[in-house]
């Protein structure tokens, strides 16, 4: 089963002990499909292709450029400049098109659609979406077989809140009533305990800008914006996971 692959990146994303698991494992993740897709993969006739159709969004457009084979990047980006000509050209026909209908005539779709697979899609994207619900997956199947990694996962720094919600989607679909009902709670209650101390810690942050709180010592709450923003959006600021820059 493909779980038995996925289970070694889980429980060390698990044992790093700092933050949302599934966070973890999406930054070690997309830093992988960033730097394989500027590696042997760059010359690989299916990559072009995929590449071509789907492009890059301006976030891993940024994580690409910031990678050494400047070379690499540019030749993805030669080919698909040339796959994306015609489909412009398209694109502004139909923005022409749908406009000369006249208000009782046009197509109920915007014309502006035309031009969102140049803005909207992404390969890294739709590749970390496949990762992470694999990921998902083969955690809830650990949370259901094994006790070890039960006892370690409900007593980890928590998860952020996008994540708590990919967790009960794939629960919700892929286990018995029951269980499904377990999961909830165990994790209604990991959530909301997290909850209450990122608000006491956000608290005292914010009173610690009042003068009279001035010498009194911060306490948890250096960091209380910072785990505030990744448990709302998950991870987007501070410290790396793994050590690497982002």
């Amino acid at each position: 089963m493909r779980y038995h692959i996925d289970t070694i990146p889980i429980w060390d994303a698990l044992r790093l002990k700092k933050g949302c698991l599934f966070c973890a494992l999406h930054e070690k993740t997309e830093n992988t499909l960033t730097d394989r897709y500027l590696g042997a993969s760059v010359m690989e006739p299916a990559t072009r292709i995929r590449v071509n159709d789907r492009g890059f969004c301006q976030k891993h457009q940024n994580m690409l450029f910031k990678q050494e084979n400047k070379l690499g990047h540019a030749l993805l980006m030669q080919s698909h400049l040339s796959e994306i000509n015609k489909k412009l050209e398209n694109a502004f026909n139909d923005a022409h098109n749908n406009q000369k209908k006249g208000i009782f005539f046009k197509n109920t779709q915007s014309a502006n659609d035309s031009f969102l697979e140049f803005t909207d899609s992404c390969i890294i994207c739709d590749d970390l979406d496949d990762n992470m619900q694999r990921y998902c997956y083969s955690i809830l199947h650990l949370y259901k077989t094994d006790e070890s990694f039960k006892k370690e996962f409900l007593f980890s720094r928590g998860l952020c809140l996008p994540h708590v919600r990919l967790v009960i989607n794939m629960a919700e679909k892929h286990y018995p009533a029951k269980l499904y009902k377990q999961i909830c709670e165990e994790l209604k209650q990991q959530t909301l305990e997290q909850l209450k101390v990122i608000k006491e810690d956000i608290d005292w942050f914010t009173q610690k800008f009042d003068y009279r709180n001035q010498d009194a010592p911060w306490k948890n709450s250096r960091d209380a914006l910072e785990r505030c923003i990744n448990f709302l959006s998950g991870k987007t600021i501070g410290e790396a996971f793994w050590g690497k820059e982002k």
